[in-house]
């Protein structure tokens, strides 16, 4: 099984430092944030991180949206399954990251960048929504020549499945396009995260050059719409944006389009061969949701642990329900932050 190869899935894109805390409509406003959204920070947004620092009860928690699915699939997976790929600064927050994924189990080759800072996220949490706002910083300098450097690309084509998260289009287009074309090459897995409604409207080239390696493209309702705006679709049916993901050209021809997307409590949309699956989510009761960040990575990386270990598409959906509903039960993506210790290992739903 793909599971047992040591270092079966490897995933790409920016490495982050999450700032969360929880705020109120007035924080909101003075940054000019929206309650449940993902942007990449302006000049006038710099503030706010030392904001959640010496004003909130801030928690510091490893974050980048495919960082933590590589932690989330390494938890569901045997030891060395998984390996992740981006750039960090050389500081303390950079050391951070290290101790939490060495806790996890999950290996990085972090590119170190010693002039640039490690990339930040500040998550003001308010109600079950939570507001992004990124800056990059080192994440910002990740270069092709370090995914092409030897030690590097030796764990490329070792890999079975590639995960890249649509974040990375902001950066490094060129290393994306490099797995999604080792993939195609070699009949390999490409999974793409749409990851945040401004990647199909803001990067829309990039994420369109991609598009034809996309084995399989994730992403929740409001990705969903935002794509079918920015590219023309002419509507906001969901099973119909689906369909349409899947059926865009194809560069490996020996494997189907699957495209998914979440809906919160509402059934998880599946499209692949012109058909359309609905798979209900796992209940949980309001009173049990604490905060819906990383609650998307969680579910990608339930699914894509199932994709490595060789499970059906409705397995594959089930686990990555399964780790999303615990996920949103925790402060931060800490269902995905494993090795904090809050639930046991033996709930391993695989």
């Amino acid at each position: 099984m793909a599971a047992n190869k040591e270092f079966a899935l490897l995933c790409l894109e920016n490495p982050l430092l999450d700032i969360q805390a929880q705020g109120d409509e007035n924080l909101l406003k003075k940054y000019g944030l929206k309650s449940n959204d993902a942007i990449l920070a302006s000049p006038e947004h710099i503030p706010i991180y030392e904001d959640l620092l010496n004003n909130y009860s801030a928690i510091l928690i490893a974050g980048g949206g495919a960082q933590n699915t590589a932690r989330g699939a390494q938890y569901m997976l045997p030891p060395n399954s998984v390996v992740y790929l981006g750039g960090v600064g050389d500081d303390k927050y950079a050391a951070i990251l290290h101790d939490a994924v060495k806790k996890a189990g999950l290996r990085v080759e972090y590119r170190v960048d010693p002039k640039e800072p490690t990339g930040r996220c500040g998550v003001v949490i308010t109600g079950h929504d939570r507001s992004m706002v990124t800056d990059l910083a080192a994440a910002n300098h990740y270069d092709l020549d370090h995914l092409k450097s030897p030690e590097v690309w030796k764990l490329v084509e070792g890999a079975e499945v590639y995960f890249v998260g649509g974040y990375h289009l902001t950066v490094c287009p060129p290393a994306a396009m490099a797995l999604a074309e080792e993939a195609a090459k070699n009949n390999k897995t490409f999974v793409f995260s749409l990851s945040a409604p401004f990647i199909p409207q803001f990067f829309k080239d990039p994420l369109d050059a991609t598009a034809p390696y996309w084995d399989y493209v994730i992403g929740n309702e409001t990705e969903a719409l935002s794509y079918a705006e920015s590219h023309g679709l002419g509507t906001k049916d969901i099973k119909e944006i689906a369909k349409a993901l899947a059926a865009l050209p194809k560069a490996n021809g020996k494997r189907d389009r699957v495209a998914i997307i979440t809906q919160g409590t509402e059934p998880t949309i599946v499209a692949t061969k012109g058909e359309i699956s609905e798979y209900k989510v796992h209940a949980i009761d309001a009173s049990q949701i604490n905060d819906t960040t990383g609650a998307g990575d969680a579910f990608a990386a339930g699914f894509t642990a199932g994709l490595v270990a060789g499970k059906s598409l409705a397995q594959c959906v089930d686990q990555g329900q399964w780790l999303a509903k615990l996920s949103i039960q925790e402060l931060g993506p800490s269902a995905v932050n494993i090795n904090a210790g809050t639930i046991p290992r033996v709930r391993r739903h695989c």
